[in-house]
């Protein structure tokens, strides 16, 4: 039997892993056991157009900083036949996948969208002004997450890869090593690392990045300026920012999974049930009548 480390036992456990709730800026999808899809929130671009969806894995939101001038989303899934599917906002193309095959992961950026493959590489669709899709160049890739204008991969090794916009370091993880995982806001970048503590590069205004002290953490979610950890004992943990009360997670238990939107936090809990605080303008945090998510590894 070959030996492999601790750190590649972990990432093989965290390989591809199945995201079964997705929160945009104004809307929240979830992934039920049975494969279908359900939705809430603004409709605008028929994002929320997901109930005839069938042989559902994984699902994912494309988010944007809150502005004026932004709002609109798109929603990505990944069948069980490894294909994806895509509804809403397809201005720059982001929701062209139709052709897309061997896929095992998905990620949602404002304007992108990008797909994971079983042999470590990646594909991109959608808007590139900032190179935030230049990753065909990209291999051993294990996991993806994408940002307003930034994309970023966790490879094989625990290390990190990212291209995009760079204006406040987001993209200076060249030297994080002994990542698990990793989430992605407007303008920062998180990592969770095989001890359970987490790093934060990026945009710092709202104390978005100021986990230094975290513990325990074994999931991580990011919003466009708040960061969201899941910690081993099923509570939740906050930072950033809080204006529409999104950070307001510490009376949460039983949680399983975690989503950050914009101005939103979605938890799953154990019994298929799902908890939302934060910004509701659009209903996106309508969640409470929701039965039978899919809990996340099953």
């Amino acid at each position: 039997m070959d030996y492999i480390s601790p750190q590649e036992a972990v990432l093989k456990v965290k390989r591809w892993p199945k995201d079964t709730i997705a929160a945009g800026r104004r809307h929240t999808v979830g992934l039920k056991s049975d494969g279908t899809m359900t939705a809430v929130g603004d409709n605008k671009y028929g994002q929320c157009d997901v109930s005839a969806w069938r042989d559902i894995v994984a699902v994912a939101t494309g988010n944007v900083h809150m502005a004026t001038n932004t709002g609109n989303a798109h929603t990505i899934a990944l069948k069980s036949d490894s294909t994806v599917a895509a509804v809403g906002w397809n201005k720059h193309d982001q929701c062209d996948v139709n052709d897309w095959r061997d896929i095992v992961a998905v990620a949602a950026g404002w304007r992108h969208t990008i797909g994971l493959k079983s042999d470590g590489t990646v594909v991109a669709v959608g808007r590139n002004n900032e190179g935030e899709c230049n990753v065909s160049g990209w291999h051993d890739i294990v996991a993806v997450a994408a940002g307003d204008w930034h994309t970023i991969g966790l490879k094989l090794d625990g290390t990190v890869t990212a291209v995009g916009n760079n204006r406040y370091r987001q993209c200076n993880v060249s030297g994080w090593c002994d990542i698990v995982a990793v989430a992605v806001g407007y303008l920062h970048t998180i990592g969770l690392t095989s001890d359970g503590t987490v790093t934060a590069v990026g945009w710092k205004k709202h104390d978005q990045c100021d986990v230094s002290g975290w513990r325990g953490i074994v999931a991580i979610a990011v919003g466009s300026n708040h960061t969201i950890g899941l910690k081993s004992d099923g509570t939740v943990a906050a930072v950033g920012w809080n204006e529409h009360g999104q950070c307001n997670v510490s009376d949460w238990r039983d949680i399983v999974a975690i989503a950050a939107g914009c101005a939103h936090t979605v938890g799953l809990k154990s019994d298929g049930t799902v908890v939302a605080v934060g910004d509701n303008e659009y209903g996106q945090c309508d969640v409470s009548g929701w039965r039978g998510i899919q809990l996340p590894g099953n």
